[in-house]
């Protein structure tokens, strides 16, 4: 039998495999089994300050935004609750309050 690796994340030995990742039943942390898990932390998307973003954050605007294709702006300081992170150049998609469906970058936000 194959010796399993610990997780990187809370170090727990109770690691077992699902398909072709690694999962620790203890910290709910997954990693592709043919690499390591430092690749896993450079497709991070990360805020302004450079903390990580996860689904269901909620993150504060940091600069005033136009709305293409209309004459509203997301003022500073706007929240933004339960964000999901999508794949590319505008990385979040949410709602704001009386504006409604939007795109944003994650440049453009902090963590809340």
């Amino acid at each position: 039998m194959s010796q399993l690796p610990s997780c990187s994340q809370c170090q727990s030995e109770f690691v077992y495999e699902d398909r072709d990742m690694y999962v620790c039943p203890e910290c709910g942390h997954e990693w592709p089994q043919s690499g390591d898990a430092s690749a896993d932390d450079q497709a991070q998307i990360k805020d302004a300050n450079g903390n990580p973003l996860q689904d269901g954050d909620t993150v504060t605007v940091i600069k005033d935004l136009k709305v293409k294709g209309s004459s509203s702006v997301v003022k500073v300081g706007t929240k933004v609750k339960n964000i999901r992170l999508v794949d590319g150049d505008h990385d979040i998609d949410c709602k704001i309050d009386g504006i409604g469906a939007m795109k944003l970058k994650s440049e453009f936000v902090k963590k809340a």
